[in-house]
């Protein structure tokens, strides 16, 4: 099989490509395992912070991606709850252990033993994948277009979770700090679930603000600028620290900032030193990082997204143009989300 492959991780430019095509195994089926043909595969940050070294995957080589929709085409003999010939999703939460205190109070995103999928275990950019049945998503029937459901299995799940720790209410003002892949959706689930919100963007391109009125925000500025009103919270996407900064000086007094990152790039980390206690920490704001996602995310999104028709704006390259895909979402040079697909 085909397989984008990681053997070395480092700077990812237009003229710095790190992954290499190649001829790959076809993966085994392990008795607990499916092994899908790859339909389509997001292209996420998170890659970025893996091959880049920022969350390094503990061996190499190893094959990234983490929005993954296919088919099974096998399935091990203690598999019960998945059918050959089913769509699924595998989504960043490969594995966890089930049995420690984390698992068992139904959060699993915190457990030690988490394997996240393309960075612990192989993932999507290949034609064939295999993974834990019990970790599969089955993708609704309305969500027929693996292209445009490829980007809800992180983007879109990660994003709910962040708008679930926010701990909104129907009214309350939120904002974005970023508008790439993850925000862009959940700006769409966000004016269903509170239609008496405001809404606010900080991006710092002008295509970006337009794109987020486009899709309904009620204003959108500078990362810099200050909102219209103080705001209960903010999700913040970005992999830079800049707007953490920024977005301190935005919320009400007991607001919420929630950071939707894996890792913060280092470039700009002493703008934390601007800080001011009084301005950005005093009456009880607080700070709160999202780790990683449960299957109960996944699966809820996914059902949101079915219900509403959360669409994700998305450009697509060939699962050979994986490096040029990883280079403009670095970049920053198109809107919405990137999926490679796996034409023969």
């Amino acid at each position: 099989m085909r397989a984008m492959v990681l053997r070395e991780t480092g700077c990812i430019a237009d003229d710095c490509h790190r992954l290499a095509l190649e001829k790959w195994p076809e993966p085994a089926c392990g008795v607990d395992d499916v092994v899908l043909r790859v339909a389509a595969c997001g292209v996420c940050h998170t890659e970025l912070d893996e091959i880049e070294g920022r969350t390094p995957p503990p061996r190499l080589p190893i094959i990234p991606g983490h929005q993954v929709v296919g088919t099974v085409v096998a399935a091990g003999r203690n598999v019960k709850t998945v059918d050959i010939g089913e769509r699924v999703g595998v989504a960043w939460i490969f594995s966890a252990c089930g049995e420690c205190s984390w698992c068992r109070s139904g959060q699993e995103n915190l457990c030690p033993s988490f394997r996240a999928t393309g960075r612990d275990d192989n993932g999507g950019y290949a034609d064939y994948m295999a993974a834990r049945a019990a970790f599969v998503h089955p993708i609704p029937d309305e969500l027929d277009d693996a292209v445009a459901a490829a980007p809800l299995l992180c983007a879109g799940s990660v994003g709910y979770r962040s708008l679930f720790l926010s701990e909104l209410t129907d009214g309350q003002p939120l904002g974005f700090m970023g508008f790439g892949a993850s925000a862009h959706l959940v700006l769409q689930l966000a004016r269903r679930q509170f239609p008496n919100s405001q809404f606010y963007v900080f991006a710092r391109g002008e295509a970006e603000r337009a794109f987020a009125l486009e899709l309904g925000a009620d204003w959108a500025g500078d990362i810099a600028a200050p909102a219209p009103e103080k705001l209960k919270a903010i999700i913040d996407t970005t992999p830079a620290w800049t707007p953490v900064v920024a977005a301190m000086g935005n919320l009400q007094p007991g607001g919420r900032l929630v950071i939707n990152a894996i890792r913060k790039e280092d470039a700009d980390k002493t703008a934390l030193l601007q800080i001011d206690y009084a301005r950005d920490l005093w009456m009880e704001k607080e700070i709160k990082s999202v780790a990683n996602v449960t299957r109960e995310d996944v699966g809820d999104f996914l059902q949101w997204a079915a219900r509403v028709q959360i669409v994700p704006d998305v450009t697509t390259y060939d699962i050979a143009d994986a490096n040029t895909a990883l280079a403009d979402l670095k970049a920053g040079r198109t809107r919405g989300a990137k999926v490679l697909t796996f034409l023969p």
